[in-house]
């Protein structure tokens, strides 16, 4: 491992003013993949900002009736907060599927958002990697890629984003504010991850030196029913090979107001709109559910491992909405 140095934030304007005249530096919250990067040689900062004790680990009410969660707020403890579980209730669930209590203790809001991907390829610094090194190649379009992205590829990159909270955000719309040496910002989170392109190198929209402060849910009232669904090679706590966010909103049998977001299928959390637009109004059953699915995975490209996540998805979708219409049937 490369050698750094260290230094704790006292507040976010010295933590942005620290990385700000360093570019080689970085932002340390729990750490959970970040040093397990640098431990492989993928990112090798000469300077780590710890944020961890900034005044950041608060999760409030907005005056317009949503929720605002602070960047340092723990996996954890945003799983657990009465607030979440009662009105996001997708959002506590895909929390608690996203990793063990040990690391859900330590890793934050902010960190989760901008975790790397996980493909073998992008942490194999031996191989190719047009995400790790711009230019190399994409090893994985032509090795193995049972598990990358069927929706928003490009040839220069398959690899797929492997947040599970950031599904359930995408979802209900969140907007991520941030702080820079300019000033302060926000991105709604559609906005937050750049389309792959001939750039996968470049992840987000975030402006260089930014620092996460929080994460806004706006008033949803369909987010009060929704689950989180998430399928994975193994029973113990993995990386998806799909998953599904979803709420829904019945009124006289129709389907009144849904949210759907897909994840492990693309560089970023995927909000299903033309799935979503497909349902409003129709009857709120499997038959409508399973064409509303096939109409967000029109677009799909999958590669030849990875076409099964085309009726995995499908069939997720199905099973998640019929649930939730069978609730609000009772």
């Amino acid at each position: 491992m490369r050698e750094f140095s260290y230094q704790r934030a006292t507040d976010v304007e010295a933590a942005v003013a620290l990385l700000g005249s360093d570019p080689d530096a970085r932002y340390l919250g729990g750490g959970t993949n970040l040093i397990d990067l640098m431990k492989t040689g993928v990112e090798r900062p000469g300077r780590l900002v710890d944020v961890r004790e900034l005044p950041l680990d608060r999760i409030e009410p907005t005056a317009e009736g949503g929720l605002r969660i602070g960047a340092t707020v723990t996996n954890s403890d945003l799983a657990a907060h009465s607030e979440v579980r009662g009105r996001y209730p997708a959002l506590a669930e895909a929390v608690l599927a996203g990793a063990s209590g040990q690391l859900r203790n330590m890793a934050t809001v902010g960190g989760n958002l901008l975790q790397r991907t996980r493909c073998p390829y992008f942490t194999d610094t031996s191989l190719p990697c047009n995400k790790r090194a711009p230019g190399s190649g994409c090893s994985a379009a032509t090795g193995e890629h049972r598990n990358h992205a069927v929706l928003g590829a490009s040839a220069h990159c398959v690899a797929v984003h492997p947040s599970d909270m950031g599904v359930a955000l995408a979802a209900f719309d969140a907007v991520v504010s941030f702080e820079t040496a300019e000033g302060s910002g926000e991105l709604p989170l559609a906005d937050f991850y750049l389309p792959v392109g001939d750039t996968p190198h470049r992840e987000t929209a975030l402006p260089q030196g930014a620092l996460i402060t929080a994460v806004t849910l706006p008033p949803a009232p369909v987010a009060a029913r929704s689950r989180y669904r998430k399928v994975r090679e193994r029973a113990s706590y993995a990386f998806a090979i799909g998953s599904v966010a979803g709420a829904l909103d019945v009124a006289d049998g129709a389907v009144r107001d849904v949210r759907l977001a897909f994840g492990a299928v693309a560089s970023h959390p995927w909000r299903a709109r033309t799935a979503e637009r497909a349902l409003l109004g129709q009857p709120a059953e499997e038959t409508a559910f399973a064409a509303a699915a096939d109409a967000e995975l029109a677009a799909a490209q999958a590669l030849e491992q990875n076409a099964y996540k085309l009726p995995l998805l499908r069939n997720l979708v199905v099973s998640l909405l019929t649930e939730l219409a069978e609730e609000a049937a009772r």
